[in-house]
């Protein structure tokens, strides 16, 4: 992550999680992250092949020249890229990965801009991921920028990042399968020092 606004919405995110695979989203707090809260999205994955704007902030919509909430994420690219953002979404919500994509913009003129957007996930209804922070800002913003809509161009460059350094250890256990996600329901939960830890049932057993 280049931009300062995945930065800070990536540590924010991380804190939350603590050892878990990800957030809640009832767990995050807009006023934490209030600074940068104009530049942030929340994603709702519709199908495979679809991530809705729930949610997005006011510079991020004026600097695009459009309304987000309501659209695809993916339609910030071009067909020919959709497929490798999809693949990159399916880490996010099958194995608790981070995102991170430079998306390539223009305008009606062929001016061009590039945006490093950040997606990350959240569990719904404490049993599937299929809500997304994210952040969406300019890398060297030109001067024009806000004044022109801007249209989808290319993926400039993708990346997949893993907080603790490799897939979540309950996904491992789980052979990197989506079917591990319902068992988090069932999970107990425990706060210590302000940290709170969801306790899973099984794993070793007592040696007779």
């Amino acid at each position: 992550m280049k931009q300062r606004t995945s930065q800070i919405l990536f540590k924010y995110w991380n804190d939350v999680r603590g050892d878990r695979l990800a957030p809640l989203r009832l767990e995050i707090e807009p006023m934490r992250i209030s600074p940068i809260l104009a530049e942030t999205f929340i994603l709702e994955q519709a199908d495979h092949h679809s991530f809705t704007f729930r949610l997005a902030g006011t510079r991020l919509c004026d600097q695009i020249g459009s309304e987000l909430r309501g659209t695809d994420f993916l339609d910030l690219v071009g067909e020919d890229d959709r497929e490798t953002m999809e693949l990159a979404m399916a880490d996010v919500s099958q194995r608790g990965a981070v995102a991170v994509f430079e998306i390539e913009m223009c305008d009606a003129s062929q001016r061009s801009v590039h945006f490093e957007a950040v997606v990350l996930p959240l569990l719904h209804a404490r049993d599937s991921i299929s809500r997304y922070l994210g952040a969406l800002s300019p890398v060297d913003p030109p001067y024009w920028l806000g004044h022109e809509p801007l249209h989808a161009h290319a993926l400039a460059r993708q990346e997949i990042i893993w907080p603790d350094g490799r897939p979540h250890a309950v996904v491992e256990r789980a052979g990197h399968q989506a079917p591990f996600l319902p068992a988090l329901a069932q999970a107990r939960v425990v706060r210590f020092n302000r940290r709170q830890f969801r306790i899973l049932e099984g794993g070793r057993q007592d040696q007779k």
